[in-house]
């Protein structure tokens, strides 16, 4: 299969390539086969490849948000890397690819005098894992900015969607689940931004850099917010990880892995953190949650599955 990939010229291919390299958690087995393009075109062949061979297919960025099998992946990984980093821009409006990193984006943004993603500083992912996930903090979302996406589907179409044709909602986005019966990958958004001093924009980009340092617990493995601030847990009593905490589970531990003592929204990799360790802590959590609240937490955290299924990480330890 790998040879057959490389006559297409689909970009850059490894064979049992470990995961855990390419997830923040460091969590993850083998992938098959893991492919990087360098352009849109390879893109394009690759994902009419696998459609054709009915391979799974899954897309990654930076891995921020995502916790990988402990049994790997059965089919194809592709990775949209620093060959899809461009940054464009005309006016007010700034053009961006999947594989640009956010925090390389925010700093752009500032030193052109351009607001509107500040409160994205310190997001650790890619341009195309915060469009897909409707990113953001301070309960603002990237969706609120963005004028259109550019996408491609299993046949390798390419498609330019209107914001309101994205569906955003608080986390969520068309493109994290099949749209009208087809899956969509994000290649390039472009955003709509407004003019402001630099020094303004820096300064608050900055500022919520060092609150996130703060907060936020960076000595070992994570993937950052585990569960999602929806409105009605939130509501009923406060953000996830007030909600944790005053359940009283800091320090929770299921193998390698715990709540993090330092904020309990996050999920820390102690040493030797397993998938199931994750599922099962995250499961716990859930459950001893509901049994004080009568809520359940969602998931931001997506769990890909070995063959290729890719769900919050809430449903697959149910």
């Amino acid at each position: 299969m790998a040879v057959r990939l490389r006559s297409l010229d689909a970009g850059s291919i490894t064979c049992d390539e470990s995961l855990s390299a390419h997830g923040s958690w460091r969590i993850g087995g083998p992938a098959d086969i893991f492919v990087q393009p360098s352009d849109c075109d390879q893109v394009v062949r690759l994902v009419q490849f696998t459609r054709e061979e009915n391979l799974p297919l899954v897309v990654i960025g930076k891995g921020t948000n995502l916790l990988f099998s402990d049994e790997g992946f059965r089919g194809v990984v592709m990775k949209l890397g620093s060959p899809f980093s461009g940054l464009w821009i005309e006016g007010e409006s700034v053009r961006i690819q999947a594989g640009l990193w956010v925090p390389r984006l925010v700093r752009n943004l500032a030193a052109a005098g351009l607001s509107g993603l500040e409160h994205a500083a310190g997001i650790p992912g890619s341009v195309g894992g915060l469009v897909t996930m409707n990113g953001g903090s301070l309960r603002r979302s990237v969706g609120e900015i963005i004028i259109t996406v550019k996408a491609v589907n299993r046949e390798g179409r390419l498609r330019v969607f209107s914001a309101e044709e994205c569906g955003f909602s608080y986390r969520r986005s068309i493109f994290q689940d099949e749209h009208e019966g087809e899956r969509w990958i994000v290649l390039e958004a472009i955003l709509s931004l407004e003019r402001a001093e630099r020094r303004d924009v820096r300064a608050e980009a900055l500022r919520i850099m060092e609150e996130r340092r703060r907060k936020f617990p960076l000595r070992l493995p994570n993937c950052g917010s585990v569960f999602t601030n929806s409105p009605e847990v939130y509501e009923i009593a406060g953000p996830p990880g007030k909600v944790v905490e005053d359940t009283g589970l800091k320090g929770l531990t299921v193998g390698g892995a715990q709540v993090s003592h330092h904020h309990a929204n996050f999920i820390v990799n102690t040493g030797g953190a397993t998938s199931r360790d994750v599922l099962a802590l995250i499961g716990e959590v859930r459950r001893r949650v509901h049994d004080r609240i009568g809520a359940w937490l969602a998931c931001e955290v997506r769990y890909v599955d070995p063959d290729g299924k890719v769900v919050p990480a809430s449903e697959a330890c149910e």
